[in-house]
């Protein structure tokens, strides 16, 4: 057995099973660039070791797999930045075909869960709870989120998580089919080795061809490009100058900032207009179909229906005797 400290991330190397451990408990194992590029990194070297066949990945203490974005560093920089591999290196890494368990061991919410989705199975202890909260900051689940939790459970059953920000208990979860299995508290990454155990008994090719077909059967042909030009444009419209854009991208303004994605997969970003006045016009970033970002100005907002000026009518005619 080989343990490796880096910086944000422990990594340890048991014969063919690789286990990563996001280690930044004291901000409830949230990432910022910097931890995901690392992250990164780690995965293209499970990616590219013939000795290693399955990997696990978890976080560190017991409160938290992952809240996601670290937003108060993002606040600070005011841009966000994503490698390759997406979040924690892995929710755009649609290449890998070795397996990869997510072991939950506590709160898995925004980043977090959509990490938990890009994983082949998902092991959750009794007392961890899952939850996409972008729409209650004016965000939304791009990473991963609002693809893969449909084609999990269904339309339906996804969109009361995705429209409502709602917090799923690990029961309700395994209930509903994206937790594959249940461990008491403080058990799930014992039981992600069980499971991973099970998979190192059969063969290595068989694992990444079946897992090859099954996503590509699950997730249909379409599915990577689709997520891939999502990622790109929201790359875009976080490195975007704008105060919206950055306001997005840093979290400094979240209630206030708003993504809209048009039904071609356009996405702008804006800031309302603060309540009691009239937004009378604004900027926003919007991303064309080639992916870069333009400023556009927004039409003058049309005045109040009962401030809009009425067209004379006409006299009526004169009475015919």
């Amino acid at each position: 057995m080989a343990i490796t400290q880096r910086e944000f991330c422990t990594v340890e190397k048991d014969g063919h099973l690789t286990i990563v451990t996001i280690n930044r408990p004291d901000v409830m194992n949230s990432t910022h660039y910097e931890a995901d590029l690392e992250l990164d990194q780690v995965w293209d070297e499970f990616a590219e070791d013939p000795e290693q066949w399955v990997g696990i990945i978890t976080g560190a203490g017991d409160r938290a797999f992952s809240t996601g974005n670290d937003l108060k560093m993002h606040a600070k920089r005011g841009v966000r930045q994503i490698p390759k591999g997406g979040f924690a290196g892995l929710t755009t890494r649609f290449d890998l075909d070795k397996p990869v368990i997510a072991a939950v061991n506590g709160i898995a919410m925004g980043g977090g869960f959509e990490l938990a989705l890009a994983c082949d199975l998902v092991i959750a202890a009794e007392n961890a709870f899952f939850a996409l909260s972008e729409p209650r900051v004016g965000l939304s689940a791009l990473a991963g989120g609002v693809q893969y939790l449909p084609r999990a459970i269904g339309l339906p059953r996804a969109m009361g998580i995705l429209l409502t920000g709602r917090r799923v208990p690990a029961k309700e979860a395994f209930d509903l089919g994206f937790v594959t299995a249940l461990a008491p508290a403080g058990g799930a990454l014992a039981e992600a080795r069980k499971w991973a155990d099970q998979m190192l008994e059969c063969s290595p090719l068989s694992l990444r061809a079946t897992k090859q077909v099954a996503r590509k059967t699950m997730l249909g042909e379409d599915f990577e490009r689709q997520a891939k030009a999502v990622a790109e444009r929201l790359k875009a419209a976080l490195a975007d100058g704008t105060a919206a854009g950055s306001a997005a991208a840093s979290g400094a303004d979240l209630p206030f900032a708003v993504l809209h994605v048009n039904a071609t997969g356009q996405i702008s970003a804006s800031k309302p207009a603060k309540q009691g006045r009239r937004r009378m016009s604004s900027t926003r970033s919007v991303l064309s179909a080639s992916g870069e970002a333009e400023a556009v100005a927004d039409e003058p907002a049309p005045p109040p229906a009962a401030c809009r000026p009425v067209a004379a009518r006409p006299p009526p005619p004169p009475a015919t005797s």
